[in-house]
This record gives structure tokens, sequence and C-alpha cells, in this order.
């Protein structure tokens, strides 16, 4: 509503600048000695009709007939009789006024206008105040619709977001829950450590992230944080490869963009054979990241790959990097692969 009060006070001042600038240029120019009597016709008296028939058609006409109540016929019955008026009344002073009004040129080289030629001066002059106030009008009003849009658009990306990003945190806090109990009911001594880890997290992806955005270097701890978590499920530990690269401080990220594709693999792969790790490539050089999460299938696992995760990732991703990624994923026999180039 600010910015609209704003472009409307805006376009009235400069159209109104233009309008005072020109008639004070012309009646310079057309006439040699300018007397006060000059200035009370063309500034008060045909100044304040002019802005009469500007503001009747610009606050009252436009809103109520057009806008509200969608009478254009009606409309275009007031538009005429405005300028009929106007007309009516700007002749009827000028023929009052002869001297001042009906006549140009030097005092040796006097050039008379008739009643009729002026008057019709009049119909384009009014003609001219009121288009113009339609087109300030209808400028004004298109910028608020648009203002309107793009606020609700706004609300309307942020609720989502929220309700995705709430879709997250339980999904994780539920399987690592679940990983949790297992160790708990195996009275494994790993236990502790990893309610230590969860804790950890959880501080980040409670406080840290509700932030935009947060240090790509964060977001990666927090990535090397639940693989360590993960980690703890198994015995003799989990096989997993994280090379990191390129400039990763100073670099800004959303947060929680790229976990959900960590913990697919492993939900949904095989973390424990040496000889085919899961593999994590995160490569940051210009402002471009290179993300990429590979696995080997798991045989057991027979629910589909992807679930809430990967469809919430997918879904932030269009909303908030909006032409600035590119996620390609392949799906082999044996393995799994996600690969994310993001523009930071």
């Amino acid at each position: 509503m600010k910015n609209t009060n704003k472009a409307s006070i805006i376009l009235n001042s400069l159209f109104w600048a233009i309008i005072i600038s020109y008639i004070t240029i012309i009646t310079y120019i057309s006439k040699e000695n300018v007397t006060s009597r000059d200035y009370l016709i063309h500034y008060i008296g045909f100044g304040l009709l002019n802005v009469s028939i500007f503001y009747i058609n610009y606050i009252f006409l436009i809103p109520d007939l057009i806008k509200k109540r969608k009478k254009y016929w009606l409309y275009v019955v007031a538009f005429l009789m405005l300028i009929i008026l106007s007309t009516v009344i700007k002749t009827a002073i000028a023929v009052l006024n002869p001297e001042e009004m009906m006549q140009y040129g030097s005092a040796e080289n006097r050039h008379k206008i008739g009643a009729n030629v002026y008057a019709i001066g009049c119909v384009f002059i009014a003609g001219f105040f009121l288009v113009s106030s339609c087109i300030i009008k209808f400028s004004v009003d298109w910028f608020s619709n648009e203002s309107v849009q793009r606020n609700l658009e706004a609300e309307r990306k942020s609720m989502e977001l929220q309700f995705l990003k709430s879709q997250l945190n339980p999904h994780f806090l539920f399987n690592s829950l679940n990983n949790i109990y297992s160790l708990a009911y195996q009275k494994s001594d790993k236990t502790a450590d990893a309610v230590l880890k969860l804790s950890e997290i959880m501080r980040y992806m409670i406080y840290e992230s509700n932030d935009s955005w947060v240090s790509l270097n964060k977001e990666v701890e927090y990535v090397q944080s639940f693989v360590e978590l993960q980690k703890l499920r198994f015995k003799d530990g989990a096989s997993v490869e994280i090379n990191i690269n390129g400039e990763i401080d100073g670099q800004q990220i959303v947060p929680l963009i790229l976990i959900s594709f960590v913990e697919n693999a492993f939900k949904h792969g095989v973390a424990n054979d040496p000889e085919n790790p899961i593999r994590i490539n995160i490569i940051s050089n210009q402002k471009i990241l290179h993300f990429s999460v590979s696995n080997k299938k798991s045989k057991t696992n027979k629910d589909a790959m992807g679930g809430v995760g990967l469809n919430n990732v997918e879904r932030r991703l269009q909303l908030l990097y909006p032409e600035r990624y590119k996620l390609n994923i392949v799906n082999s026999p044996t393995h799994y692969t996600t690969e994310l180039m993001l523009d930071l």
C-alpha cells in the first residue's frame, strides 16, 4: 500500500509539474506583458477547472463507474458531460474577457479568435486532462495490483516453504530416533554418543537453520555430523567417503537443502560394503556448488527411492533457486546417484 501511494504521488506530481511549466512558458511566449489578471484567469480560474475535472474523473468516476459498478456506458456519458461543462465555462469566461482570452500577438499585430474556434480548443484541452487522469489512474492501479500479487505470491511461497521445512524436521527426527532405538534395544555402548550427536544436529536444525541463509561451511558440517550419527548404527562402522574441495568458506546456502540426498543414501542403500562405499562429493568453485551422492542399492530394501525427503527438497529448490539449479538422478540397476549443481 505504501508503494502504491508513493507511485500515485510521484505520477501526479510529475504530471502537474509539467503542466504548470508548459503553461508558464506559453503564457510568456504568447503575450508581451503578462498581467495579474492573466495569472488570475489562467492559473486560478482555468487551473482549478482543469484540476477539478481531472480529479472528478480520477477519484469518483473511474473507481465508481468502471471499477466498482462496471457501468461503462454511464462513464462515457459522464466523461462527455465533463468535457461539455468545462468547455461552456471556459468559453463563457473568454467571451466576457475577450482582450485577455480571445486575442493574441503584439499590439501592432493582434489576432482575434472566434468563440467557436476557442470552444473547440477547450474541448481538446478538457479531453487531454480527462484522458491523462485515466492513464495515470490505470497506471497506479496496475502498479497496485502487481504489488498485491507479488506480496501474495511471496506470502504463499513463504507458507509453502515453512510447511516443507516442518515436514523435513519430523521426517529426519523420526528416522534418527528409530536408529537410536535400535542401538538402545541392542544395549549398544554407542547409544549415548548417538543421543549426543543427535542433540548437536537438532540444535542446528532448530536454531541456526531458521535463518533464510546459512554459511555453506555450517551446512557441510551438518552433513558430516549426520554421517557420523549414521555410522553409529553399524557394528563395524559405515563405509562412507566424503570429498570436500573448493571455496567452502564465505559461501551462503539455504539451510537443510543437502541433507535429504545423504539421508536417502543411508535409508535405501548399502552403507557397510567397503568395496562400494557411499560417496559424497562437495565441490564449490566460483559461486557454483557441485554436490553428488552415490550409493549401492540394497536388494533387501524394496521401498521406492526418494520418498518425502527428495520430493521435499526438489520443491524447495524450485521455490528458492528458480532456474539456478540442475538436479540429475541416475537410477542404474546397481547404484543410485543424485547430482546437484547449484548457483549460490
